[in-house]
Formats: structure tokens, C-alpha cells, sequence
């Protein structure tokens, strides 16, 4: 037998080598999903040659990879049946970097001096994590074409590597690892096979472990719709979604541009945060052509979507990044941003297609669609067609869309009004509603605090202004006076005298023209924040004075309370004050700006003292 060839590495690849087998890794499992990887990929090409008509070696084998454990010899092998290799090409595939760009990159680690950063995949090089685990790696391989008989590849990741002649061997390529002594752990079957159904599960290829097969469960998102049951689908949810209770929506899709994508996305039948539970995570994997590349993946979605469950597919992804944390954020921008519109789109099309199980969904994830609309000015559009508000125009509890709402609309009317409030009743009964019901305007009824805030950031649609009802300027239609209503000089004056009397703690007061049915209500004087943002932002000042709101309150002239009130403050100015005091306090209460009512009530008790003293 002849003696074995001894070649060195290139200088590359000898720098490289040393860098990974001295760094520290806190991944360095990803060695099998790189080795299967590899394996996978020369069955491909074979299965590619075979369709072509090429004459293959050994055509009968069957196109699998297995692998065998052998735990007390701290050994591991993994066998495929794909294209093999010859003499050249193992030299060229295993000896040398023919990426562009590597000797950049590894010349830039040099200079920063960051050998520990994680460099498996940087450029490609998948066969070499091998090195993290073992001291001696073997790789017998014999090319598909038949031209050449088998060849040997030895190296302990030192200077080089020895190729010697194996002519007895079968199509493909065995890579044998000796593990050290460090990484022996791997050689458990029980860890192998972990591993395999983490990153491998799906590659299109049979794996068999010491006999077993693993990868029974189909990569289903890359199957069309048509071939596809219910139940599997369901089963495969129970399977990466680790829940027992079938989904409320699913979205299959397949794309070609701007990516090249297959997805498969689940919402859950219930929301956990909304539960009590923690903060979601998302569990959405991403994977490319089979291979998971990041578990639970992060920014492959916006946040406010962390409650999908599901499986994204990119053949566009590089093959770098399967071993980075996604360092190419330009392009997972660009996934992002498909997926996102992609099923944005999908709940507006359930929406219209199946209204009932979208009011599911939206009762159960409404928090996520109004996190997005304030957080995610990309989407921010799209997801106000998805919002629903109860109305004014509508039977209690069923919901509107904007949409809709603006097909409602009179020709007259330029603005979407909507009211926050904590009830239906309460909405109905506040003296802000009063103008809109004497208009017959239609006005959207929120009850949850993050209304505020979506509204805000929403700010129109469809062309249309959203316009808070309490910050409107709207007068009723009024052809004559109301019975004993003021006088428009009685009015002037009685304000006048409630301004003096209430002094620092309102801006103005002035008669009402949108009044019908209250007394009084107060109106932010600069038309700024509403309750909600006003309680937060007094909480972030704490310790920093007061954030007193400037008010202006408007007055009915033709209410009862209003009229006795101008009486009253001719004859008893002293109880008038007092009067006066507690409608300013009604008013604020009615806005939902009085917190402390203490105060108040002393002063009501008084009113009624000498009320029922008469």
C-alpha cells in the first residue's frame, strides 16, 4: 500500500483552525446540524443528477444519512449516499477557502483581536465545527461518477491533512469524528438524537441514529395547501406549538419576490398573557431549505406579534447566517417586513371572509394589534383596519371597523369622533355625546385605557381626522330658545362671575353651544391629552410639582341647575360659590379628571346641609 499523500492547509484555512479549535463556544452542538447539513445537500445534488439522466455509481442505493454512536470510543460517524468526492475536489472543498471575502474577514478578526466571536458560518464553513469537537476528523468519500475509486481524508486540525486511497468504499461521504475527552458527551445517543430533532428534523433526507429513524415529522410548510388535511395541520401545531388545543387561525403561504419564502404561522386559541402568563416570546422558527437556523427567532417579527407560533423557510437567507445571531439585518429587515404585511393582510381578509371567527381573535389579541399601531409606524395603516369599537349607530356589544364607519358617514361630517369612556351607558349619558345625538353623527365608543394612545398615534384614516368627541368644536342646532333659558347678556355675566369665583383652578368659562341635556362640562383649553395620558404623566412627575390640566368649563344656559344658579347668586352668593365649585367638580368628573374626591364630598355635604335646612 502506498504511502499517504501529506498536504498543508492554506494559510486560511490554518488560521482558521486555530482560531476554532482554541476559542471558546457556547454552541458548539451546532457541529451535527452543519455535518447533516452537508450531508443533505450532497443527496440534493444527486437527486438533481438522477433527474438530469446522469449515470450515477451504486444508483440503487438508497439516498439517507446515518449516523452511529459509539459512546465508550468517544466516536461519531455520519454517512451519506449523495455525490461523494474525488481526489481534487476534496482538496479543493477541504483544503482551501473559496469564498470571497473570507481572508478579508478573517484579516479584520485578526486586527480587532476578537477570537472568541462566533465564527462557524462567517463564510461557510460548516465542515470545520467539527474541529470544536474532535481531535481527529476522517472523511472517506467516492464520487458519483465512477472515474475514481475511494479516498481517505485524515487531519487533527494541526499544520494539514493526509489523503490515502480507500478503494473498497460506497458513493458518498462518511465523516468520522474521535471526540476529545471535553465533548465525549456528544457520543450519547439519547444527546444526538436531541440535537438532530432541534436543527434537523425536517431535512428532506431519511436520518437514521444507530438504526432508529428520527426525522419522522414532514417539513408540512413546504407541501401545497391541496395535498395537506386538517388534521395534519393540526398535528403539526400540537408539535411546535407544544399546545394541546387546536389554533384559532392558520396562514400557509408560499412567495417568490421580493423573497423567496415558505411560512406556516398559527394564533393560538388563547392569548397566555392576557392569562396572567409572563410576557410572550416568539415562537416562530426560522429555517433555511429545512435547516432550522434560529429557534424561536427574534426580529423575524415585530414585537407586538411575539404570539405566533409557527415556521418561517427563506432559500434566500445565505448560509452564513445559519451560524451567525442574523448579523444581516438589511435582509431580515426585508423578511420582516414581508411576513408582517403578509399577515396583516391575512387577518383583513379573515375579517371580511369570516367575521365571526376574527371577533375571536380580536377579543382575544386586541392588546397586540394596538401595541402595533403605537409601536410599528411601518404597519400602522394596516393595522387600523384591523381595530373594532363598539358604536353609537349600533346594538350594543357588536363592533365596527373604521372602514365601515366611513361608509356611514354624512357628506357633512369630516371627522371620525370617537369618545373614551368606560361604558356604554356611561358614553351615552356624558354631556360630550350630547351634540353628536342631536346631530345623529355617529361616534365610536373605546372602554380600553390604550385607546388613548392608539388614537394618537393612529391620527386618520382613510384621509380622515381622528378627533377625540370631548375636543370637538360642534354646536347644536338650535332655531329658538329654550324655555327659561338665559338671556344671551344674563349668560355673559353669570359666567363671568363663575370665573371670578372658581379663580386659578379654570382658565375660562363661557356659555355652551353643544350642551342639550347636562349643565356643565369641561374642555381641555389646549385640546391636548385625555385622562389616561394625563394620569401617567402626572405618575412620571412625581416629586416635580402638580400637572394641573388648564380647563375651560362651558355652562347650559338653558338648564334648570343654571338658571336657579343665576338666581341664586343674587340672594345667596356664598352658596352659589359653593354650587358653582361643586359643577366644576361634576364637569371633571364626567371628563375623568378628578382623582381625589375628598374634598368634594365635604363640599357636597354642606350643599346639602343647607339645602335641607330650608
Amino acid at each position: 500500500m502506498s504511502a499517504p499523500e501529506k498536504h498543508s492547509f492554506q494559510a486560511e484555512i490554518q488560521q482558521l483552525l486555530n482560531i476554532v479549535i482554541h476559542s471558546l463556544y457556547t454552541d458548539k452542538e451546532i457541529f451535527v446540524r452543519e455535518l447533516i447539513s452537508n450531508a443533505s445537500d450532497a443527496l440534493e445534488k444527486l437527486r438533481f443528477l438522477q433527474a438530469s439522466g446522469k449515470t450515477i455509481l451504486q444508483s440503487d442505493l438508497p439516498l439517507n444519512i446515518s449516523i452511529e454512536a459509539k459512546k465508550d470510543e468517544k466516536i461519531i460517524t455520519i454517512t451519506d449516499t449523495g455525490i461523494g468526492m474525488t481526489h481534487a475536489e476534496l482538496i479543493a472543498n477541504l483544503g482551501t477557502i473559496a469564498h470571497s471575502g473570507s481572508k478579508a474577514f478573517l484579516k479584520s478578526l485578526t486586527e480587532e483581536k476578537k477570537p472568541d466571536l462566533n465564527l462557524i458560518g462567517q463564510f461557510g464553513v460548516g465542515f470545520y465545527s467539527a474541529f470544536m469537537v474532535a481531535d481527529k476528523v476522517t472523511v472517506e468519500t467516492r464520487s458519483y461518477t465512477g472515474e475514481e475509486q475511494g479516498w481517505r481524508w485524515i487531519s487533527s486540525g494541526g499544520g494539514g491533512y493526509e489523503i490515502e486511497p480507500a478503494p473498497d468504499i460506497a458513493r458518498g461521504t462518511k465523516i468520522t469524528l474521535h471526540l476529545n475527552d471535553e465533548q465525549k458527551d456528544f457520543a450519547e445517543g439519547w444527546k444526538l438524537e436531541s440535537i438532530i430533532k432541534r436543527y434537523s428534523n425536517f431535512v428532506p433526507f431519511p436520518i437514521e441514529l444507530d438504526g432508529k429513524a428520527i426525522n419522522t415529522m414532514q417539513a408540512l410548510w413546504t407541501r401545497s395547501k391541496s395535498e395537506i388535511k386538517e388534521e395534519e395541520y393540526n398535528e403539526f401545531y400540537k408539535y411546535i406549538g407544544h399546545d394541546s388545543e387546536a389554533p384559532l387561525l392558520r396562514l400557509h403561504f408560499s412567495a417568490d419576490a421580493p423573497l423567496a419564502i415558505n411560512a406556516l404561522l398559527y394564533v393560538p386559541s388563547r392569548n397566555m398573557e392576557a392569562s396572567g402568563m409572563a410576557r410572550s416570546e416568539s415562537e416562530v422558527n426560522l429555517y433555511c431549505r429545512k435547516v432550522l437556523i434560529q429557534p424561536k427567532a427574534k426580529n423575524l417579527f415585530p414585537d407586538w406579534l411575539r404570539f405566533l407560533k409557527g415556521v418561517v423557510d427563506s432559500e434566500d437567507l445565505p448560509l452564513n447566517i445559519s451560524r451567525e445571531t442574523m448579523q444581516d439585518t438589511s435582509l431580515m429587515a426585508k423578511l420582516n417586513k414581508v411576513i408582517t404585511s403578509r399577515f396583516i393582510k391575512f387577518l383583513d381578509e379573515t375579517a371580511e371572509k369570516n367575521p365571526d371567527t376574527y371577533n375571536k381573535f380580536f377579543n382575544e389579541y386586541h392588546r397586540f394589534i394596538k401595541e402595533g399601531v403605537v409601536t410599528d409606524f411601518t404597519h400602522k395603516d394596516g393595522l387600523g383596519k384591523l381595530l373594532r369599537y363598539e358604536s353609537s349607530t349600533l346594538p350594543k356589544d357588536q363592533r365596527t371597523s373604521l372602514a365601515d364607519y366611513v361608509k356611514r358617514m354624512p357628506s357633512d361630517q369630516k371627522e371620525i369622533f370617537y369618545l373614551l369612556t368606560t361604558s356604554r351607558e356611561a358614553a351615552e349619558s356624558s354631556p360630550y355625546y350630547e351634540v353628536f345625538a342631536s346631530k345623529k353623527w355617529e361616534v365610536l365608543f373605546l372602554y380600553d385605557p390604550w385607546d388613548e394612545f392608539v388614537m394618537d398615534h393612529l391620527r386618520e384614516f382613510d384621509g380622515k381626522t381622528l378627533q377625540a368627541a370631548d375636543r370637538a368644536n360642534l354646536e347644536v342646532e338650535q332655531p329658538q330658545k329654550r324655555e327659561n333659558e338665559l338671556s344671551d347678556e344674563q349668560s355673559k355675566g353669570l359666567a363671568e362671575w363663575m370665573k371670578k369665583s372658581l379663580g386659578e383652578k379654570v382658565a375660562d368659562v363661557r356659555p355652551s353651544k353643544r350642551l342639550v341635556d347636562s349643565p356643565a362640562l369641561v374642555k381641555d383649553q389646549e385640546g391636548g391629552m385625555g385622562a389616561t395620558m394625563r394620569r401617567i404623566m402626572k405618575s412620571m412627575n412625581k416629586g416635580g410639582g402638580e400637572m394641573e390640566p388648564k380647563l375651560d368649563l362651558e355652562i347650559n344656559p338653558a338648564h334648570p341647575l343654571i338658571v336657579r344658579l343665576e338666581n341664586m347668586r343674587q340672594s345667596n352668593e356664598s352658596l352659589a360659590g359653593k354650587v358653582t365649585e361643586q359643577l366644576f367638580d361634576n364637569a371633571r368628573i364626567a371628563a375623568g379628571l378628578l382623582e381625589d374626591p375628598r374634598t368634594m364630598l365635604k363640599r357636597l355635604n354642606e350643599i346639602l346641609e343647607q339645602a335641607l335646612a330650608k
